[in-house]
């Protein structure tokens, strides 16, 4: 019985001792929650009386567009530090849906697209957010942002419209992206001051119905205590159809710097409720894109400054556009139209845009300088010492050799069973191929004298070839998008008929304008001697694993491919003049002796064609130093290892004939154009 007894005293001990532990660790629990809650409920970020207002405090937003995805995550960090000494308070960035959704119903949310890291690295190092979701974002981006697989849809969608459809996805992609975004709003203890509804719509459209359909997606998930805002150009027609009124949405302004600012902020007012209109520049320009074959866009310093003081003196609030451009990366440029859709214009792959922060996140310059006097005039704090330029590394000359044609890889590049059949071309979207090439091919009868070829309508840039059934295709010219013209086709014996080869090139969507609704490929018939051609296959190209390519033997690829070209060359008729042009892979390799010695780097390709290069697997973008201005890619130190680093290229005009690249420790801008982008 004592046994019973003891153990029924300590069990009533140890009850009694937990109940007490229970109840005294829930006081403390709630009492820290409550202070928790406390003062996350005394965060505030209001408007009232024409005036910011952070927790009760008149607030001064002096911010600057910085864009997570088109910064190596390793150097997030990095940027944001400039951005702090340059004495930005707010950091403002687009949301890319393409990059999210890659395709139908594929989240991503990892490495550069780890926005929620991105937000929180914000907030840790003292910024508020401004977040520009879209879902359209325009931001010289492919598609403006949207995902290509909504081309492919079926019947077409009517995009920034309120077409059920459409809203039916961006229900969707706003019910995924909100939900991350939620916990970080300001008034929930994160660091987002302010959300945009869609972006300049005054610039495209009046569908007020979609923009309210917007507003209520947005406040069901956000709330109501987030400030919500559109963005359009200071002239009353764009406000007048890209302000939102009756929803409680602040309208932004936007105009060319130089402009006189107040006559604008004046404006602003007439599309705000009274004494909810603090002046604000949401993008305000210090420097501006470039399109390939253009020069090089650059402003000046101190006349960018002096700007910058006019809205800040008067307490305006200002967001430069951009504080660091950074880099488009892979295939994800936009591009613009003139004054019809063949008026074609790809942005370059460099995104420095003339920004205070380069590309490579150089401050050392008079913009920069320049820009942070006048800020620190009107920041409440003082302002971090400025850091120095990334320490940056020239490797010298990289050999490189030929892998092999990429008709010669054909089968390794495109899994057969992405190959696609059809009696008339069909474009990119339709086959599932989003970005890069697609490779048409088809037959004809064989002509004597030759053959003209036509093609109404190419997105973007087409080379043609021909070939015998078993010899290697050879150029025989191109047709573009911006200068279309019929081809003259070469005669060619055959035994039986002749193959045609068209590589069709997507150079990158555009994502502003009228012409928006951008399908890339073959969009028309092909047409041979005013007979249209039927029976196609199409190739998706695909670069996810090209160390299949460094598997094989080079030396044997080039031999096999210069005789199957010799013999392809002596059955061409006429004996016209041959442009040795083909698409070709190359690969080099550079070795880093010290781990201390990986830094950022740039790769010219002064001399070289047009294509795309790779480092370490990585898709540095796009090169055309044919047509310039860029003569060089960005390569952050991030992509770099100690030891042994691979370049692989695809170079789908000429090499340079002595097979040689270069590391170079600048980036370079010189090239000059030397054909007709036009």
């Amino acid at each position: 019985m004592k046994p019973r007894t003891k153990t029924k005293t300590k069990t009533t001990t140890t009850t009694i001792f937990f109940l007490l532990f229970t109840i005294s660790a829930f006081r403390v629990y709630s009492s820290s929650a409550h202070l928790q809650n406390s003062v996350i409920n005394t965060r505030s970020f209001a408007i009232d009386n024409d005036i910011f207002w952070k927790d009760d405090h008149p607030f001064q937003i002096i911010g600057g567009d910085l864009h997570y995805f088109r910064i190596h995550p390793e150097y997030w960090k990095d940027r944001l530090l400039r951005a702090k000494a340059l004495g930005l308070n707010t950091i403002q960035t687009y949301v890319p849906w393409n990059l999210h959704e890659p395709s139908r119903g594929e989240w991503v949310f990892e490495g550069i697209a780890d926005i929620e890291a991105f937000l929180k690295l914000c907030q840790e190092l003292g910024f508020l957010v401004m977040l520009r979701p879209g879902p359209y974002i325009c931001g010289e981006w492919d598609f403006g942002g949207f995902p290509a697989w909504l081309l492919a849809i079926e019947p077409s969608l009517r995009l920034r419209s309120s077409d059920p459809a459409f809203l039916q996805l961006v229900e969707r992609w706003w019910g995924v992206l909100l939900l991350k975004i939620t916990p970080l709003l300001y008034n929930n203890g994160g660091p987002i001051i302010m959300v945009q509804i869609e972006n300049e719509y005054g610039s495209y459209g009046d569908d007020k119905s979609y923009l309210h359909h917007l507003v209520t997606l947005a406040r069901e998930h956000l709330g109501d205590k987030i400030i919500l805002y559109t963005t359009d150009g200071g002239s009353w027609e764009n406000l007048e159809k890209g302000t939102i009124r009756g929803a409680n949405v602040y309208s932004a302004v936007d105009f060319t710097t130089g402009d006189d600012p107040w006559p604008i902020f004046k404006l602003q007012k007439e599309f705000n409720d009274p004494g909810k209109s603090p002046p604000l520049s949401s993008e305000f320009y210090t420097g501006w894109l470039t399109h390939w074959g253009e020069k090089l866009a650059e402003t000046n310093a101190q006349y960018t400054a002096n700007a910058l003081e006019t809205i800040l003196s008067r307490n305006g609030s200002a967001v430069l556009y951009m504080a660091h451009g950074g880099t488009n990366f892979g295939f994800l440029n936009g591009a613009n139209t003139g004054s019809d859709a063949s008026d074609y214009k790809p942005d370059i792959t460099s995104y420095d845009y003339d920004a205070p922060i380069k590309e490579s996140g150089d401050v050392d310059n008079a913009k920069f300088k320049a820009l942070r006097e006048v800020i620190k005039k009107y920041s409440t704090i003082s302002l971090p010492q400025i850091p120095p330029n990334n320490e940056k590394k020239g490797y010298g000359q990289i050999k490189v050799q030929k892998l092999a044609s990429l008709f010669d890889v054909l089968h390794t590049i495109c899994n057969p069973k992405d190959v696609v059949e059809a009696k008339n071309p069909v474009s990119m979207e339709s086959v599932g191929q989003v970005f890069g090439f697609l490779l048409y091919v088809s037959e004809y009868p064989v002509k004597e004298n030759g053959s003209i070829l036509s093609i109404a309508k190419v997105h973007d840039r087409a080379q043609v070839f021909v070939s015998c059934s078993s010899d290697n295709p050879i150029y025989v010219g191109e047709i573009r998008r911006w200068s279309n013209k019929p081809l003259g086709i070469p005669g060619i014996k055959c035994a039986s008929t002749v193959k045609l080869l068209i590589l069709v090139e997507n150079m990158g969507r555009v994502n502003y304008g009228p012409y928006m609704y951008d399908k890339k490929g073959i969009l028309s018939s092909v047409v041979l001697d005013g007979t249209s051609l039927h029976g196609w296959k199409m190739f998706p190209i695909s670069f996810q694993d090209l160390s299949k390519l460094l598997k094989m033997n080079p030396i044997v690829q080039v031999a096999a491919s210069r005789s199957a070209t010799e013999s392809s060359r002596k059955n061409l008729e006429n004996h016209f003049q041959m442009i040795s042009k083909e698409p070709v892979f190359y690969e080099g390799r550079f070795t880093i002796d010290r781990i201390d010695q990986v830094k950022d780097t740039f790769i010219s390709f002064n001399g070289w064609g047009k294509g795309i290069a790779f480092v370490n697997d990585f898709n540095l973008g796009r090169f055309w130093p044919l047509a310039g201005p860029q003569c060089s890619l960005y390569v952050p130190a991030p992509l770099l290892r100690h030891g042994e680093n691979v370049v692989i290229i695809l170079e789908i005009e000429a090499p340079k004939p002595e097979l040689v690249i270069y590391s170079v420790d600048q980036p370079d801008f010189t090239c000059g154009s030397k054909i007709d982008t036009k």
